[in-house]
């Protein structure tokens, strides 16, 4: 039996509201930012909810093997991956976290055979939680009930397109020429493939860089939610890219026809 044949994403989304709960206390608590090799931030945040998430996911999950941000960050990535394995990212949206802002998310997502199977996605200010169970997208918000969830149909003359906080003007009309959306808003974090999934947005297109880590848990929940992610030519977005360093190329993500 294949592990995605079993419920996975419930106990996903236990393990990153677990870690949410761990990491809000900290959040706008003037905790010291430090810096990556890369330059990006780190919070004690970062560290404290991806060691629950480590710890938790083996302890559910024994023998499959996690590539998880900040171990990445800190000891490498692996040069080599085998076709079931575990993405992590503790915090998604560091920079947002850093600012006070409320768009940052507790991510995991199983990658099976090159796709993602399964995922949960949670943001910790407001509750909410994404995850997939049973071939569909489910969403609960704290001390409520799991409710279905799916994209909404394309309309280009109200089409809400999710763009990053950095990109500029020149950018943004260049995104607006090639995908023909109306609107656009400026979002943090794996979030924006959450907000597509459940039919509040229409489109996310990334022409720079991420991390693997970075959307597999939110690609899951849009794909369970009948979104698609592709290459910027509509091929399939494959997972575990272990040569690369599980660096992704450039993706759009959409939601209903």
């Amino acid at each position: 039996m294949r592990l995605s044949d079993t419920d996975v994403g419930e106990t996903l989304a236990r393990i990153c509201e677990a870690a949410a709960g761990v990491i809000l206390p900290l959040w706008r608590s003037g905790l010291t930012v430090d810096r990556k090799s890369d330059e990006s931030p780190v919070t004690e945040a970062d560290r404290r909810g991806e060691a629950l998430i480590l710890q938790q996911l083996a302890a559910a999950f024994p023998g499959v093997p996690i590539v998880s941000e900040e171990d990445a960050s800190e000891f490498g990535a692996p040069e080599a991956i085998g076709p079931v394995f575990f993405l992590v990212d503790p915090l998604d949206g560091t920079k947002a976290f850093v600012r006070g802002d409320t768009h940052f998310t507790v991510n995991i997502g199983l990658i099976e055979d090159g796709r993602p199977v399964a995922g949960a996605v949670s943001a910790p200010p407001t509750g909410e939680t994404w995850f997939t169970k049973g071939g569909q997208a489910l969403k609960r918000v704290q001390g409520g009930a799991a409710q279905p969830v799916g994209v909404r149909p394309w309309r280009p003359e109200t089409a809400l397109a999710l763009i990053s906080h950095t990109a500029k003007a020149e950018e943004i009309q260049n995104l607006t020429d090639r995908y023909g959306f109306a609107r656009t808003e400026p979002m943090d974090s794996s979030i924006k493939l959450c907000r597509i999934a459940e039919g509040a947005a229409d489109i996310y297109p990334r022409h720079g860089p991420t991390m693997e880590w970075d959307i597999a848990a939110g690609h899951a929940v849009l794909e369970a939610a009948g979104g698609r992610l592709t290459t910027l030519e509509g091929e399939t977005f494959a997972y575990g890219k272990a040569d690369k360093g599980f660096r992704n190329g450039w993706f759009v993500a959409r939601g209903g026809a």
